[in-house]
């Protein structure tokens, strides 16, 4: 006796079929597996890089990991090149690479780099001695001795430009942290100024064993700065350090994540969708993923943004100008 299948039920299972294909075509240029560019080991870029390396992994069904890298600069290079799908950067290495200015590759427009999402920003601020009398930027002494930070960082590569713009004329001195800021309480330096992770452990320190001033910038300053840097407004909450008795006006630094532009858009679409859809996942991951949001999208002015990614946008109401979208 033959069977035959009723009609609704064949209907069901030709949209099974067709949807299954569709869904195999959509993924047919899709890498089998990816590498996310992130820093050194420890390091928030390689926690945070690693750990949505492997949540977009587990979520596409694909293999994907986090890779030490030499940092901001060097991910852009390895993204453009097509050595890794993904990377972490921050704005002003971006804009660098962008302008053919990377010291990696001087000459060399970087075009093969894409936004993808904002991570985290990386604040700006400058500490001295309550006994230096040093309480704002032009308070700051001709020659003064200012400690950046370990050389070649973000702090060292964009601090004393940012002071120079502003009419600051000093000595420049290079270190980690905890020896600056020993400096700095030795009478060895007059200023520090970093670029880091908020509350930074060395002014924390000082603030147990003298006075310290947390110099602001003045409204002048801050928009000077804007203008010429690729930073945005930032305010140190007063509770980061017992010295604060108000909030902190500085500027700070965005990062980003980015791929490359030659990417799969449908690929890079749900690379975006995972990650802004499921912000408690990213805090897990690292609690500088509490700003991992759509809403700021909008730090980004320098990397043009993927197709993929500004689809999702698009579609979740967010606006981006044509002229930043590959």
């Amino acid at each position: 006796m033959r069977h035959t299948m009723p009609k609704t039920a064949l209907l069901l299972a030709g949209s099974a079929l067709f949807a299954a294909t569709g869904a195999q075509a959509d993924r047919a240029d899709w890498p089998q597996n990816f590498t996310v560019g992130t820093a050194s080991q420890g390091g928030t870029y390689f926690v945070y890089g690693s750990g949505w390396a492997n949540f977009i992994a587990d979520e596409l069904g694909l293999s994907g990991g986090g890779e030490v890298t030499g940092g901001p600069t060097q991910n852009l290079a390895l993204v453009h090149s097509g050595d890794m799908a993904f990377g972490l950067t921050t704005m002003g290495p971006a804009a660098d690479a962008m302008n053919g200015e990377s010291p990696l590759a001087p000459g060399l427009v970087m075009d093969n780099v894409c936004a993808l999402f904002p991570m985290y920003e990386t604040p700006f601020s400058i500490t001295a001695l309550s006994s230096s009398g040093i309480e704002s930027i032009s308070d700051i002494p001709d020659g003064a001795r200012i400690g950046f930070g370990p050389a070649a960082s973000t702090s060292d590569t964009y601090f004393p430009a940012m002071l120079e713009t502003l009419g600051v004329n000093f000595e420049r001195r290079n270190g980690g942290w905890s020896d600056l800021g020993g400096q700095l309480q030795d009478g060895l330096l007059d200023v520090i100024a970093f670029a880091a992770g908020i509350p930074l452990p060395a002014v924390s320190q000082l603030e147990v064993q003298t006075d310290v001033n947390i110099i602001p910038f003045s409204d002048e300053e801050l928009a000077t700065v804007l203008e010429a840097y690729p930073v945005a407004e930032f305010a140190i909450p007063a509770s980061t350090y017992t010295t604060l008795t108000e909030d902190s006006q500085v500027v700070s630094m965005w990062n980003f994540a980015m791929a490359g532009c030659d990417l799969p858009e449908d690929f890079v679409y749900e690379v975006t969708k995972a990650t802004m859809e499921n912000n408690d996942r990213m805090r897990s991951i690292h609690r500088s993923a509490e700003t991992t949001i759509p809403e700021n999208v909008v730090h980004n002015t320098v990397l043009p943004f993927h197709p993929g990614a500004a689809r999702w946008y698009a579609e979740n109401g967010y606006e981006i100008d044509d002229s930043l979208i590959k």
